[in-house]
């Protein structure tokens, strides 16, 4: 597997650096895989591509707070992006490994995910709803996957040291949550693992096995899609 270190200041760049990715691998039916991991240098929400924007986001107080909203291409819930969290991508060739669909493909992510923490924190890591991992029913890592002809995006988050009540402010209660959350307010489902983001990072490489630096970044099309995608209202306030 490949292993892409990269991390763009401006938030846009950096969803849309994940599609250019995936794209890129997709249009080359490579047999590789990309690991790539990457840490907001400021916080931004990223709503999931079919969230409903006035009834995911408080945005008077993102816009008072002067933290952007954006709209990923993938699934899943919205969340508060910045620094304390630490974000993977993955890129993953479903015919390599065959992966013929939404669920198996996240159990094949979550298992490694799940290992991983296990053995930094040494503590019980479940899998949770349809994409969580929990320790003590606490969320602390979230995902979401966009699949294409034959490579698919997996990519998600680990709470290290982030700020939780921010969370609260800036997001209201989602539309649509797994059971084991029984409606509790996000400080109350979330937790930090308080685990150094070196660490985190180390564990995935090893787990992923992604020795070898990727060199190819499409450059070009991650400019294009921030510019006539990420950064544009229409796509924002699609729904």
């Amino acid at each position: 597997m490949k292993y892409l270190d990269l991390t763009f200041a401006d938030p846009a760049e950096n969803l849309a650096c994940d599609e250019a990715l995936l794209s890129w691998f997709d249009a080359r039916r490579t047999e590789d895989s990309l690991l790539r991991i990457w840490q907001a240098e400021r916080h931004f929400v990223v709503l999931g591509h079919s969230n409903k924007l006035k009834s995911e986001v408080h945005r008077s107080r993102c816009a008072a707070a002067g933290i952007q909203v954006l709209r990923r291409i993938s699934g899943g819930g919205a969340v508060v992006q910045g620094p304390g969290c630490l974000n993977y991508s993955l890129i993953l060739n479903t015919e390599v490994v065959p992966l013929r669909s939404v669920s198996e493909t996240f159990q094949h992510v979550l298992r490694r995910h799940q290992k991983v923490i296990a053995k930094l924190k040494g503590a019980e890591v479940r899998i949770e709803g349809i994409s969580d991992l929990t320790i003590a029913e606490r969320k602390f890592s979230g995902n979401a996957q966009y699949r294409k002809r034959v490579h698919a995006l997996v990519h998600g988050t680990f709470l290290l040291n982030f700020d939780l009540p921010l969370i609260e402010r800036c997001l209201q209660m989602p539309a649509r949550q797994p059971e084991y959350r029984r409606n509790r307010p996000h400080v109350e489902f979330i937790a930090n693992l308080q685990i150094d983001a070196g660490r985190v990072r180390a564990g995935l490489i090893e787990s992923w096995n992604a020795k070898h630096d990727f060199a190819e970044v499409p450059w070009a099309a991650i400019d294009e899609l921030a510019r006539v995608q990420y950064r544009r209202s229409d796509w924002l306030q699609k729904f």
